[in-house]
């Protein structure tokens, strides 16, 4: 494939600046650079900017950050990648507003805590700048609104960073899917499975909690919803042919934290006796228009291997992402016996994935993502995950809350407003 040809294909692959080929800048330096600023400059908004790096035609105009070293530690790295060093915003709570007022900019990574995402979001599209936000997009069925509504007033697209929607194996099934080898899709399972106490909650050596540790002790609810369901809605053609009409949550006790500091620091630890309302296990049951159904878990606070558990089932077949396996009525080689998925990605392999990736952050998804968002911004057009997409994920935090606490099941609203009836699919098409 030619260079142009890779550009066009959507899909930038570099292990570095220092691997980008002079010809490629200059190949793209011809259409438009798109100025981005990043707000947010911790260990995930970092992680960003180093794939924005690699991709030709950006400038980094701009970075965010209530820590200056952050910041400035960002900064040296747009340097050392031989770009201009990009203006530092660090003065206080409220100076992304400023930033977000006073620069030009064409697109804003959000990678901010959670319940500044949709504010930030906001101004965003206000200002005519397309937001990129890190997952969940919002906190409140009422913020996802207001997102959708602004989207629509200004025009501008809204998308949340959902990676694992660019997973390989993941677009590989939607290929399939989408040629009928599963027939009528009538299930799906899907989980973040992912022990996430010791590192993400609190630190792993003092046992201190970090920033999302408050929201275990305040709600009980399915916090992260988002890298489970985010490929399934393509599966399911939700907003596009079918919506989720309920969602009915339970929550196991709360165990698994307690249990974690009594074993780890002992019952003296400040944190070994608190009441956490987050149960450990939190199980969703959607049920859609077109009669599917789909469970969710979230599971992240007992001693477990990480996995997504993700199942797809069909009147001609099914696929399970945790047994690395695929059955097919119609193409599977004995009957009723699975096959190894991994010969199937290969072959039914999504364009977007035409170069081994698996020596960047999360096996190249995030590269992937990015340069589709980059790619929608430079050409003023959709985005990949629409903001009626990234609704629908982000409203299932707050849902679940409210069915755990009425132990009962609740509406899920039509954020397409019945445009889905006559939406087509067109995510990674």
């Amino acid at each position: 494939m030619t260079r142009r040809g890779f550009i066009e294909k959507g899909t930038l692959a570099t292990v570095g600046l220092s691997t980008l080929s002079k010809s490629l800048i200059a190949e793209n330096e011809s259409q438009h650079t798109v100025r981005a600023g990043i707000i947010g400059t911790g260990n995930r908004g970092t992680s960003h900017l180093g794939n924005l790096l690699t991709i030709a035609g950006i400038e980094i105009i701009a970075i965010c950050d209530l820590d200056n070293s952050k910041c400035e530690h960002a900064a040296d790295l747009c340097v050392k990648a031989g770009r201009t060093r990009p203006k530092i915003w660090s003065k206080d709570e409220n100076t992304w507003k400023e930033m977000l007022d006073k620069e030009k900019l064409d697109c804003v990574i959000i990678a901010t805590y959670w319940d500044s995402h949709a504010p930030i979001a906001l101004h965003a599209m206000r200002n005519g700048i397309y937001p990129g936000i890190e997952v969940p997009a919002a906190l409140t069925v009422d913020y996802t609104w207001q997102l959708i509504e602004t989207s629509e007033k200004t025009g501008i697209p809204c998308m949340m960073l959902e990676n694992w929607s660019f997973r390989q194996d993941n677009l590989a099934l939607l290929n399939m899917k989408r040629l009928g080898l599963f027939g009528d899709i009538v299930h799906c399972h899907c989980a973040h499975s992912h022990d996430c106490i010791d590192h993400w909650f609190f630190d792993q050596k003092t046992g201190d909690q970090k920033w999302p540790a408050p929201y275990l002790l305040k709600y009980n609810r399915d916090q992260y919803p988002t890298h489970s369901v985010g490929p399934v809605i393509s599966w399911m053609d939700i907003n596009r042919g079918d919506i989720f009409t309920e969602i009915y949550s339970t929550a196991s006790a709360s165990k698994g934290i307690n249990a974690y500091f009594k074993r780890k620091f002992g019952n003296d630890h400040p944190n070994a006796n608190l009441k956490y309302k987050q149960g450990d296990i939190v199980t969703s049951v959607l049920k859609t228009k077109m009669g599917k159904t789909l469970v969710i878990n979230y599971d992240l606070q007992l001693p477990r291997p990480y996995s997504n558990r993700w199942l797809l089932q069909g009147t001609l077949g099914v696929y399970d992402e945790e047994k690395g396996s695929v059955y097919m009525e119609e193409k599977s080689p004995e009957y009723h016996q699975w096959e190894l998925w991994k010969p199937n990605e290969v072959k039914y392999n999504h364009n977007w994935w035409n170069t081994d990736l698996s020596d960047q952050s999360h096996g190249g998804t995030d590269l992937v993502m990015l340069n589709q968002f980059i790619n929608a911004v430079r050409v003023k057009g959709p985005t990949p995950i629409d903001v009626y997409d990234s609704a629908v994920m982000t409203a299932i935090v707050e849902l679940s809350g409210i069915s755990i606490k009425k132990n009962a099941p609740v509406p899920f609203p039509d954020f397409t407003k019945g445009k889905w009836e006559t939406n087509k699919p067109y995510f990674a098409l």
